[in-house]
């Protein structure tokens, strides 16, 4: 990779440089801030800084080095891959695989096993983020199953995570939450950032980051409701800590949900939330991609024997 170009609008940047340095460029924020320290962000030659109010009409230089050698021991690994073109793969990633390492998560994470893929099949995978995060766009909790991007080529990366900066990329969900909802449609908007009180978890909050979550009823049970989500922004656990809000957590959610809601019905052993359909522009051409990755088998059969007791139920 060399460098990105990002012009100021006639408007102005609204804010802090790396916040809309972030934004206008795909890259995430805190590798904004790393290229910023580096001095490798320059506004005609001179280093810009984190907290610098940007002029209209600029013109920013990113320089964003090339990737470090992988240090991750790649590992063979049993993908589903729903789609694959020359700019992305998407894989349908099981519950319980992290996407990327972690303190005790060192192996059988999604990572390595994209990386193992790479190795097997002698593909190249987007480095932007990183050679050790192997082209990752965006991630899933451990517990969610579901449709993720990978990239390709860095300008794959490039343009997937500008998609996304943009909201132009579909990413749809669903989730079995405790209670009755009673609105057919619905959306929730309220911004998310670190509990105040216990920062492993997320939290409404008041100087939190935008974000905005939509939702249809499916179906309904007897005591719990299965909704189609679409994230409009994507927070970290923005669905679990939107649902949560209004009352309705996600069944099975050990960390957002208590008493019923967090056991769930008979015969869920994890959280019911499943990454369900994508769609997106062709980084390199003109179409549109759709992805879909049905409900798995220990999802559906929950659904299966709600089914059942509400038929019982009625007969």
């Amino acid at each position: 990779m060399s460098a990105i170009r990002v012009l100021v609008p006639e408007a102005g940047a609204g804010g802090r440089a790396d916040r809309f340095l972030a934004d206008a460029s795909g890259l995430s924020r805190a590798q904004m801030q790393r290229l910023i320290s580096d001095g490798r962000v320059t506004l005609d030659g001179v280093p810009v800084r984190a907290k610098d109010q940007l002029e209209p009409g600029r013109t920013v230089l990113v320089d964003v080095p090339e990737a470090a050698p992988v240090t991750i021991q790649p590992e063979s690994m049993d993908l589903d891959i729903v789609y694959q073109d020359d700019d992305l793969l998407i894989i349908d990633k099981p519950a319980g695989v992290v996407t990327h390492p972690a303190p005790g998560h060192d192996s059988g994470t999604l990572v390595h096993g994209l990386l193992g893929l790479a190795a097997e099949e002698g593909i190249e995978l987007g480095t932007l983020g990183g050679a050790d995060r192997a082209g990752i766009v965006h991630r899933l909790d451990r517990d969610t199953s579901g449709l993720l991007m990978v990239a390709r080529t860095d300008a794959a990366q490039l343009a997937l995570q500008q998609q996304l900066q943009a909201r132009r990329i579909s990413k749809r969900y669903q989730a079995l939450v405790w209670g009755s909802v009673t609105a057919q449609l619905g959306r929730i908007e309220a911004p998310i950032g670190r509990d105040p009180r216990d920062r492993m978890r997320m939290a409404i909050v008041p100087d939190g980051r935008e974000a905005i979550t939509r939702y249809r009823v499916r179906e309904r049970f007897t005591g719990w409701t299965l909704l189609e989500l679409e994230l409009v922004t994507g927070r970290t656990h923005q669905i679990r800590v939107h649902l949560a809000s209004i009352g309705h957590p996600v069944a099975g959610d050990r960390m957002y949900a208590t008493g019923e809601a967090r056991r769930g019905p008979d015969g869920l052993d994890r959280m019911f939330l499943h990454a369900w359909r994508l769609e997106l522009a062709s980084p390199s051409g003109d179409g549109l991609i759709r992805a879909e990755a049905p409900l798995p088998a220990d999802l559906e059969s929950v659904l299966v024997g709600l089914r059942e007791r509400e038929s019982g139920v009625l007969g």
